[in-house]
């Protein structure tokens, strides 16, 4: 094989670490195209989007949350609206949670790979990956959750984040181009850039 994986371990692939993910190619088990990171990966893109500073209904926006150094999109803070199927069905770090965040009146169902699951509050914090990873692995359908917030690196930046302040941001991954506000409860400076965390998201 010509081609190896960028190093990242980033688990979405199904494999705990890029090591293991070759083992599994070379087995039969995984195809080169399960890594996001390959030309025929499925997980969604957010490094060659093009920022406009306006969102698809012309709706400025004062930043665009990117994922943070090392991981494939922005971390996503959702809450089930059962949240005790967190509990009941086991749901752990690397599994597959596909549901749609009703709670902001997003109409477009997301499949997240899970980072951290907390079993007694329910939240679920992960990344959002492309459909093709609920098509050939096991995955829970919670059908509808509260989208409690995001965290990444603030860039495309036009009014920087202020703490406590509610402002319009677009995550970096967003299928519908549609511009969110969510009130700014983290900002630490890194040498990568602004890291953020914004919740109580609405569209």
């Amino acid at each position: 094989m010509d081609w190896t994986p960028p190093g990242k371990n980033c688990g979405l692939c199904g494999a705990r670490t890029c090591e293991v993910f070759m083992e599994m190619v070379a087995a039969g088990e995984r195809s080169l195209a399960d890594c996001p990171f390959s030309e025929a990966g499925s997980c969604i893109s957010v490094h060659d989007a093009v920022y406009t500073g306006r969102d698809i209904l012309g709706n400025a926006y004062d930043f665009v949350i990117d994922p943070l150094p090392g991981e494939p999109t922005v971390r996503k803070i959702v809450l089930p609206f059962r949240p005790d199927l967190v509990e009941r069905r086991g749901i752990a770090e690397g599994e597959i949670v596909v549901g749609r965040p009703m709670g902001a009146g997003c109409p477009v169902q997301h499949v997240i790979r899970v980072i951290e699951a907390d079993p007694i509050t329910g939240v679920i914090t992960g990344h959002v990956v492309g459909p093709a990873f609920s098509r050939d692995r096991e995955y829970h359908d919670v059908r509808a959750y509260h989208m409690l917030g995001f965290e990444g690196l603030a860039t495309h930046i036009s009014s920087p984040p202020v703490f406590g302040k509610r402002q319009r941001f677009l995550p970096g991954f967003c299928m519908m181009a549609l511009a969110h506000t969510g009130l700014v409860n983290m900002i630490v400076e890194r040498s990568e850039g602004v890291h953020v965390r914004v919740e109580d998201v609405i569209i």
